[in-house]
């Protein structure tokens, strides 16, 4: 625990991408997951996004398994829940039900360039100003999704 803050969940994001970054917040907190308010407000935050994501960026939603009525899947729904709960420091029940995370190789099949990384970005951060995420908690949590959308990149692109 470092300042106050269980990173637990972050710390296993830092070994999953791969970079060895300690992830830490200068708050005197809890968990994210414990600051955002627990299990069902994550779940909300998760739903918001991908109902976002349907409305302005069918291109990216186009990618998830969809249901028969178009939307984006139940079961996309829930794993990506059951990832954001461990991930933010909650109950890892993704981890004990699908094992490692393996973000890349689980995505590899989907090219990820600067325009899908931006677009997933805008959803998320629309759907945590919807669930009112705290101001405090904000820029930790938009620096992160950067730095994991970003890891997540597959496609060179030619620079200048």
């Amino acid at each position: 625990m470092a300042d106050g803050l269980d990173t637990s969940g972050l710390a296993r994001l830092a070994g999953w991408i791969g970079r060895g970054k300690s992830a830490t917040l200068s708050l005197a907190m809890n968990s994210p997951y414990q600051e955002l308010g627990g299990r069902d407000v994550v779940l909300q935050l998760v739903e918001r996004f991908y109902d976002i994501m349907e409305q302005t960026e069918p291109a990216l939603a186009g990618l998830h398994e969809l249901d028969a009525q178009g939307k984006i899947s139940r079961r996309n729904r829930d794993r990506f829940g059951l990832f954001l709960l461990g991930w933010l420091g909650g109950p890892d029940d993704y981890v004990q039900q699908n094992g490692h995370p393996r973000l890349r190789m689980r995505h590899g099949r989907v090219q990820v360039d600067i325009a899908m990384r931006d677009a997933w970005l805008r959803c998320m951060y629309a759907a945590m100003d919807d669930a009112a995420v705290p101001p405090t908690l904000q820029p930790f949590l938009r620096q992160r999704f950067a730095e994991v959308a970003d890891f997540m990149r597959n496609v060179e692109e030619a620079s200048g």
